[in-house]
C-alpha cells in the first residue's frame, strides 16, 4: 500500500507508539509491565522502528526526540511519522491540524490489532467528518462484526489491491496544467 501512495503522489502519515524505559508516557493498563522491564516499544528496540517495508528509503531511522516533543517528522516527500501516546491517532497529537494543513479530507486506514488502535482512531476520525476507507486485508485483528460497525458508520472497506488500483486510476485521470499542479477528473 506505502508503493502505491507514493508512485499516486499521495500523502502518507505514519502512527507511531514509543514507550519511555521509566513507563511515564503508558497508557494505564500496560505501564506496569513496562516499568518491570517490557521493552516493546521502547526507542531503539526493534519493536519501536517502522517495518523496513514502510519506510520510504532503507534504514531511515524516527526521531525520537521530535516524535515525542509532538512534532511530526518529514519522512520524505508527502510523508510525515507522528507520535501517539494512546490508542487514538488523535488524542493528544499534531495529526488532526497535520491533516487539515496539507487539505486531506479522506483517510485510509492499515495497520495492527483493529481492536485498538484502528478501531479508536476511526472513531476519532469520524467525530472529526473525515471520510474513511480501510484496507480490510492490511489490517491485523478485524473481525466480521467490527466490518460491520465500520460500514454502519460510512467507512468503506476495500482490499488493498483495490485501493492501489483507485489510486491507479485516479492517477492516470489527473491532467497536468503546468508544473507541480494538476486537475483530477471527476466520472
Amino acid at each position: 500500500m506505502a508503493h502505491a501512495f507514493r508512485g499516486a503522489g499521495r500523502p502518507i502519515v505514519h502512527i507511531v507508539r514509543l514507550y519511555k524505559p521509566d513507563g511515564a508516557n503508558v497508557d494505564l493498563c500496560r505501564r506496569q509491565a513496562v516499568q518491570h522491564g517490557l521493552r516493546a516499544l521502547t526507542p531503539s528496540t526493534p519493536g519501536s522502528r517502522l517495518a523496513a517495508e514502510l519506510l520510504p528509503e532503507p534504514g531511515l531511522p524516527l526521531d525520537v526526540e521530535a516524535l515525542l516533543a509532538g512534532t511530526a517528522q518529514p519522512m520524505g516527500p508527502r510523508e510525515a511519522a507522528i507520535y501517539k501516546p494512546r490508542w487514538g491517532a488523535f488524542y493528544d497529537t499534531p495529526l488532526e491540524d497535520h491533516l487539515r494543513e496539507h487539505h486531506i479530507n479522506t483517510l485510509v486506514f492499515c495497520g495492527c490489532n483493529f481492536p485498538n488502535c484502528p478501531h479508536t482512531s476511526i472513531y476519532q476520525a469520524s467525530e472529526r467528518d473525515f471520510r474513511i476507507v480501510l484496507a480490510r486485508d492490511a489490517l491485523s485483528g478485524l473481525y466480521e462484526r467490527g466490518e460491520h460497525e465500520l460500514a454502519s458508520i460510512g467507512v468503506h472497506l476495500m482490499s488493498a489491491s483495490q485501493i492501489a488500483d483507485a489510486l491507479l486510476a485516479a492517477t492516470r485521470d489527473a491532467i497536468p496544467t503546468g508544473p507541480g499542479t494538476r486537475t483530477e477528473t471527476r466520472r
